[in-house]
C-alpha cells in the first residue's frame, strides 16, 4: 500500500469516527433543546390532548428512552436515512438534496470570488507593502471583515436593489418565473439574483484571504531562494508568480478548508436575508417549527460537508507542494 492510499485511508478512517461523535453531539444537543415536537405536531392537527399526545409520541418513536432512540437514528444514517420531516413529511435527505444546489452556488460563488480577488489584491498589495493602495486595502479588508453578514446585506439590499437609481438587481428568491422555458433568459435571471447574496458573503471573505494572501507573501518574499531567483536575473513577475506565489497560496488553501463551517453559517444568514431558497433558509424555518428531523439531519449534513471539505483540501496540499504527504509526513 502506497503512502498515499495510507494516508487516504486513514484520513477516512478518522472523518468517519469525528462523523460519528458530531452525530451523537447533534442527536443530545436536539434533545434538551426547550419544546416539545410531540405539542408542535398536535397543535398543527387541531388537537393537544394526553391520549392524542401519547399517539404522536409512538408514531414517530419519541416515546422510546433517549438511547434507544440515537441507536436506531445511528443505524437509519448507516443507511442514508436521515428520518422524516414532521412538517413537510417527507425524508430529510430529500428536502436537503433538493435545496443542496442553491447553497453549494451561493457558498461555491462567494468562496471563488473571495479567494480570487483575495488572492490578487494580497499579492499586489505585498509587492508594493508601503504604498498608500496596500496600506487603504489593508484599512477595507479590516472594516469589511468586521462587518455582519446580515447588515452587510440589508445595505447591500438598500443600494443596490430598494434604492433609486440603483434598483436594477433582484431582492429575493433565485428565479423569476417569467423565463421559464428559456435557458438563457433563466440563466442570466440566475445570475441577476446570485449577484447581491453571493457579494454580501464574499465582501466579508474577501477582507480575510486579501490579508492572508499578503501576509504569507510578504513573509515568502523574504525567503532566501527568492533573492538567488532575483540575483539569477529572473523577469520579476516570474519571481512573484511562478516561484512566491506557489508557497504563499498554502495557507490560503489550508483557510479555505477551514472555512467551510464558516461559510456555511454566514450562508445560512444571506439566504434568510434574501429569501433565498438554500439549506440555510430550511434550517431556520425547521427551528420555528421544531421540526426536529430536519434541524438535526441539516445539521449532520453540514458536518459531512465540512469534514470532506477538509479532506479534499489534503489532496489539493499534494497538488501545491509534492513534499506535503497525504500521510502527514514530510
Amino acid at each position: 500500500m502506497t503512502a498515499l492510499a495510507r494516508g487516504i485511508g486513514i484520513r477516512l478512517g478518522l472523518a468517519v469516527g469525528l462523523l460519528l461523535a458530531v452525530v451523537v453531539v447533534a442527536f443530545f444537543l436536539i434533545q434538551i433543546a426547550p419544546g416539545d415536537a410531540a405539542l408542535y405536531l398536535a397543535g398543527e392537527q387541531g388537537a393537544g390532548d394526553a391520549e392524542f399526545l401519547a399517539k404522536i409520541r409512538a408514531q414517530y418513536g419519541l416515546d422510546r428512552p433517549v438511547l434507544v432512540q440515537l441507536g436506531t437514528y445511528v443505524g437509519n444514517i448507516a443507511q442514508l436515512d436521515l428520518g422524516k420531516s414532521f412538517y413537510f413529511n417527507e425524508p430529510v435527505l430529500g428536502l436537503i438534496l433538493d435545496r443542496l444546489f442553491a447553497t453549494v452556488l451561493l457558498a461555491g460563488s462567494a468562496l471563488l470570488f473571495a479567494v480570487t480577488v483575495g488572492v490578487a489584491v494580497g499579492v499586489f498589495t505585498a509587492r508594493r507593502p508601503e504604498s498608500l493602495p496596500s496600506q487603504g486595502v489593508t484599512v477595507l479588508s479590516l472594516v469589511g471583515f468586521s462587518t455582519p453578514v446580515f447588515w452587510l446585506g440589508l445595505m447591500f439590499i438598500v443600494v443596490f436593489a430598494a434604492g433609486h437609481p440603483w434598483n436594477i438587481l433582484p431582492v429575493t428568491g433565485i428565479e423569476d418565473v417569467r423565463y421559464h422555458g428559456n435557458w438563457f433568459g433563466e440563466t442570466v435571471d440566475l445570475l441577476q439574483h446570485l449577484v447581491l447574496p453571493a457579494g454580501v458573503l464574499g465582501v466579508v471573505y474577501l477582507a480575510f484571504y486579501s490579508r492572508l494572501a499578503r501576509a504569507s507573501m510578504l513573509e515568502v518574499l523574504e525567503s532566501d531562494y527568492i533573492r538567488t531567483a532575483r540575483a539569477k536575473g529572473a523577469h520579476e513577475r516570474v519571481v512573484v508568480y511562478k516561484h512566491a506565489l506557489r508557497n504563499a497560496i498554502i495557507p490560503v488553501v489550508t483557510a479555505v478548508g477551514l472555512q467551510v463551517g464558516n461559510l456555511l453559517s454566514g450562508a445560512l444568514l444571506v439566504e434568510f436575508v434574501f429569501g433565498w431558497p438554500g439549506i440555510g433558509r430550511l434550517a431556520v424555518s425547521s427551528i420555528f417549527r421544531r421540526d426536529s428531523p430536519t434541524l438535526l439531519g441539516i445539521m449532520i449534513f453540514s458536518a459531512a460537508m465540512v469534514i470532506v471539505a477538509n479532506l479534499l483540501t489534503d489532496l489539493v496540499y499534494r497538488l501545491i507542494d509534492p513534499r506535503i504527504r497525504v500521510g502527514g509526513a514530510r
